[in-house]
């Protein structure tokens, strides 16, 4: 196609009539008005925007339920005296031994640490591990609950903790992994979004070839994405709606992916109506008349299936429902009303130098998909059956995932508060080990301490704070932090002192069993839910059981096959020791959700093709030839926004990027143009049953 700059009619336009005039008035004014509509949304939504990053929740126990044995101590031994604490670990470390010159640069170190901030217990005394190692316990209550406050007191330890000439000095400990954890977390905005902005700009470039066209998805795809944490934060302060890092990344990807799926959609209908209607608003009209139920039924089914998330018992899973869903909503809102509104304004120019002109004809699609379409329809049960066992050889890679990820390996570089566990774990495992906590009612904690010596797993037991009527029990397990070993000796105390005791079992350890095991029992409960949800809006929306059927298995095959081959590449290739307890129910919900979004294009417009009267192959072909390129560019869009994850440093995100950017390539390459196209064709009119479409017909 040419490259004009005027527009061309093929009559001259009728004489302006009074009716005329006013609906031409109204066409001028509605677009301003929506985009005045939108400032001043924006103006409201900044300031709350700009909040959410303060309001997550980043430990592992706040993605715990206020059910579990972990929490529960948690809240215990903050309500004891001085549980507002902030507890750190400096290690000194020299590779074949400490000197003696070491050991006084410590103790002086340490020493002005004392001077310089109120310790609990005075100044620390040092805590030997062999001969290189050297570790002292600060911990002090002056930060006090504040955040700002606690990490500033990290950051001033640190400082004044220094090594040199060979000589390794490093802060860890509960205290320091906080402040690393939300570092780690409150950097990931803005990389994460300038990221996903300059992917989607590329690949917008690409699809458009027009300087400016790209230009106007991507803002609004921001405005939606400030629109949305606002109203997170709105959530987070009504309802308290957990926000973690995770789920706030994860929501600017659905925006920015989404947002610009719909963009795809709605800007090819609205080039093709402008072909065959004059004025840019009734063109505008006539494309969301056109493709706004589909983008609604596709946006609706996802935000249906996110928020089933709401039924998880995992903090950071239920909270990543409302929230997704509220990315999707806006990306929607702002796609259909704000992106409309900009289009009309620039008239037909932003199309410049592909000017869709007035009377012109549509180019015929290219056959690239039509070819695809036709090669799947010609052998159907071939293509069927060998699409099935790809996808299941790649789903028995689920077997060769790693177990459960923990803290020490929770990202993609270690941070020091990591570093110098991993140094006092190579030390003394025994002495390195975060300790196992018990809280005991204070007037049994003599029977406690003699119960949880006698467990089997146990190497030691300590008295430690009382306070509120419960006493802390500090516990060193034989087996290293987050093992096999010590998480059989959290299940051996709880079913020990749980029942005729009354007394908790918690911390680090216990926090990521119960994290495993809460994981486990939501996906029992929310898989079923997501499928049972999404089965019903497709019945509504095709009014068939069969091809609702059709697309629901599709997905749950290409989620096993995207998890399978993660379990083949995050081990070998990533080099990762674990895998996020949260990664197949999240990678599902997504997944499911996502896909379903693309099937409703494609079976949406097959079931058109057969209500005009097409034979089932001509039907599936035709639907596959007409939104096969739409759904390609929104398929490759979304695939590279959730990529951005696997650039991020924790393994969580990492690990959930991968998995969902896999899974939508294979759903948007592999079953949508071949499997469903060729099950469709397999079936024939089956494939609508019980819907009036499924009565058999004549022809090929």
């Amino acid at each position: 196609m040419g490259a004009p700059t005027t527009e061309t009619t093929p009559a001259a336009a009728p004489p302006p009539t009074t009716r005329g005039r006013g609906r031409s008035r109204g066409a001028r004014a509605l677009p301003w008005a929506v985009l005045a509509l939108w400032i001043a949304v924006l103006a409201l939504a900044g300031p709350l925007a700009g909040k959410l990053a303060d309001a997550q929740q980043n430990r592992a126990v706040d993605y715990l339920p206020v059910s579990a044995d972990s929490t529960q101590v948690a809240r215990l031994q903050d309500a004891l005296p001085g549980g507002e604490a902030t507890e750190l670990v400096v290690v000194y470390h020299r590779d074949g031994g400490l000197t003696a010159a070491d050991r006084d640069k410590a103790a002086a170190q340490i020493a002005g640490i004392a001077r310089a901030h109120r310790l609990t217990g005075g100044t620390p005394h040092a805590v030997p591990s062999h001969g290189d190692t050297l570790m002292y316990p600060v911990a002090s209550t002056g930060p006090g609950q504040d955040d700002a406050a606690r990490n500033a007191f990290v950051t001033d330890v640190r400082d004044r903790a220094e090594g040199g000439d060979g000589l390794t000095a490093l802060v860890g400990g509960p205290g320091a992994l906080n402040t690393d954890m939300k570092e780690v977390y409150s950097s990931l905005d803005g990389p994460l979004l300038y990221t996903t902005v300059a992917v989607v700009a590329v690949l917008l470039i690409l699809i458009y070839r027009s300087p400016l066209l790209w230009l106007l998805p991507l803002l609004v795809a921001g405005v939606a994405d400030a629109a949305a944490m606002a109203g997170v934060y709105g959530l987070h302060q009504a309802f308290g709606v957990t926000v973690t890092g995770q789920s706030q990344g994860v929501m600017t990807i659905l925006v920015f992916g989404a947002g610009t799926d719909y963009a795809l959609l709605l800007v090819a209908r609205y080039r093709e109506e402008l072909r065959r209607i004059q004025r840019p608003y009734e063109a505008m009209r006539a494309a969301l008349r056109g493709c706004g139920p589909a983008i609604l039924a596709s946006s609706g089914t996802v935000a249906v299936g996110l928020l089933c998330l709401l039924a998880a018992d995992l903090n950071s899973s239920r909270g990543m429902g409302p929230i997704a869903a509220v990315g999707v909503l806006c990306a929607l809102l702002a796609m259909t009303t704000l992106l409309p509104a900009l289009l009309v304004l620039l008239g037909r120019r932003v199309f410049w130098p592909l000017v869709p002109a007035y009377g012109s004809e549509v180019p015929r699609p290219r056959g690239l998909f039509a070819a695809m379409g036709g090669s799947a329809a010609r052998r159907p049960a071939a293509v069927l059956a060998t699409g099935a066992v790809l996808l299941g050889a790649l789903a028995l890679g689920t077997l060769a995932l790693p177990g459960s990820l923990r803290n020490d390996d929770a990202f993609t570089s270690a941070p020091e508060s990591v570093a110098a566990m991993r140094i006092l774990a190579e030390a003394d495992p025994g002495r390195s080990a975060q300790p196992i906590t018990v809280m005991s009612p204070t007037g049994r904690t003599g029977e406690v301490l003699a119960a949880v010596r006698g467990t089997e797993g146990v190497a030691s037991a300590e008295r430690g704070r009382s306070g509120g009527g419960w006493t802390e029990v500090s516990v060193t397990a034989q087996a290293p932090p987050e093992s096999a070993g010590e998480t059989a000796t959290i299940h051996a105390l709880r079913a020990e002192l749980d029942g005729p005791y009354g007394a908790h079992v918690g911390g680090p350890g216990a926090q990521q069993a119960d994290l495993a095991a809460t994981s486990t029992r939501d996906r029992w409960v929310v898989v079923p839910l997501v499928l049972a949800a999404v089965l019903l809006i497709l019945v509504a929306l095709l009014r068939s059981l069969v091809a609702p059927l059709l697309l629901v298995v599709a997905v749950i095959a290409v989620w096993g096959a995207a998890l399978g081959i993660g379990g083949l590449v995050f081990g070998p290739l990533f080099g990762f020791a674990g895998t996020d307890p949260g990664l197949p129910l999240l990678s599902f919900v997504f997944l499911v959700a996502l896909g379903v979004d693309y099937g409703i294009f494609l079976m949406h417009r097959m079931r058109e093709e057969s209500l005009a009267g097409a034979a089932p192959a001509a039907a599936a072909v035709t639907a596959l030839r007409t939104t096969g390129g739409v759904i390609a560019s929104a398929g490759l869009v979304l695939a590279a926004t959730f990529s951005v994850l696997v650039n991020m440093p924790l393994v969580s995100l990492v690990e959930m990027g991968f998995v969902i950017a896999v899974g939508v390539l294979l759903d948007t390459f592999l079953v949508r143009i071949y499997l469903v196209t060729s099950a469709s064709v397999a079936l024939r009119e089956r494939v609508w049953w019980p819907g009036r479409l499924s009565r058999p017909r004549t022809g090929p």
